[in-house]
């Protein structure tokens, strides 16, 4: 556990020295995206160092497109 402990502290860490200069600037929008994307990756690190099983984005997209990839093969064949 001591390594969800370690990750939050770096994020925290990031925060603390990225947020201020965004603030400072009036980048509001630029500052979600940040703070979204950190959370996301710190979420990511913390459920990969916990080995949770996490779904390979390819798999969505392969689901996804299998139809049209199936439609398209029809079509040329």
């Amino acid at each position: 556990m001591w390594f969800a402990a370690a990750i939050t502290l770096f994020a925290v860490m990031i925060a603390i020295a990225e947020v201020p200069l965004l603030v400072k600037n009036g980048l509001k929008k630029e500052l979600w995206v940040f703070l979204i994307t950190l959370l996301l990756g710190t979420g990511l690190s913390i459920a990969e160092g916990l080995r949770l099983q996490i779904p390979n984005p390819l798999d969505a997209a392969a689901f996804v497109l299998k139809p049209f990839s199936k439609l398209l093969s029809g079509i040329l064949k």
